[in-house]
């Protein structure tokens, strides 16, 4: 991975075989990144994304290998008690240009990742809803 800062923002190079939610969570941490934005695109070649069903509050996952391009990225960065917690969903699309997507449990890139992070002045804690069973942006720090 290579990156540079400019202003409130940071550019990002994947390099072939880099995983990109660890990938970025590390670099949230080395720059202390609290909050942001993260868009990109690039390519894979092997990932697991996920739906979440609302009903039994669970997440249904599936694992994609071969040549497959990231269409979009999109996601943020924020904490969960304390730890920086990255939360990605991705489109991809696949030689016969069908697309797949939802959210993102890891994905290695294939060929480069280009990604941007925007940083934003402040902090988003995250809590566990039982309700809907997920973990919602908190706003109470």
């Amino acid at each position: 991975m290579e990156y540079r800062r400019f202003g409130d923002k940071y550019i990002v190079r994947l390099e072939r075989g880099e995983e990109i939610v660890e990938s970025i969570k590390e670099l949230a941490i080395k720059e202390n990144i609290k909050l942001g934005r993260v868009t990109g695109i690039g390519a894979v070649n092997k990932a697991k994304v996920g739906l979440f069903k609302v009903e039994e509050k669970k997440y249904y996952s599936h694992e994609f290998e071969g040549d497959m391009e990231i269409v979009s990225l999109a996601g943020n960065i924020s904490e969960m008690n304390g730890e920086t917690y990255i939360h990605f969903h991705i489109a991809l699309a696949d030689d016969s240009h069908k697309v797949i997507g939802g959210h993102l449990n890891y994905a290695y890139i294939g060929a480069t990742g280009e990604i941007i992070i925007d940083v934003i002045d402040g902090r988003v804690d995250r809590k566990y809803s039982d309700e809907v069973g997920l973990n919602l942006f908190e706003f109470n720090i």
